[in-house]
């Protein structure tokens, strides 16, 4: 039996949506200032732990990776890749085992 995602997953989500909304925004503001950037690998890593949402919005908030098209191939592909550990987690906590 599963009554839905488990808070401590909906957490990990929202967290890790906020530190990646807050990368974006810090590393457009360095890209305005020609300063150190986030690099792209860690954008990349903070959607694929669960900071997709967060990298959606910062993409239509600040304007900010959302032309370059390598970087959005990868980002969709982090996308896909944790919606199905997601589902793959749900399917495998949610359904019961048969035969037992």
């Amino acid at each position: 039996m599963c009554d839905g995602l488990p808070y401590a997953a909906a957490a990990l989500y929202l967290a890790a949506s906020v530190a990646t909304f807050i990368a974006y925004g810090l590393d457009k503001s360095a890209a305005r200032t020609n300063a150190w950037r986030v690099p792209e690998t860690t954008l990349h890593f903070l959607a694929l732990i669960g900071g997709w949402p967060g990298a959606l919005i910062a993409q239509r908030v600040f304007h900010h990776k959302s032309r370059k098209l390598s970087f959005q191939f990868v980002f969709w592909t982090t996308v896909a890749v944790n919606c199905a550990a997601l589902i793959l987690f749900i399917l495998r906590t949610c359904t019961p085992v048969r035969g037992r």
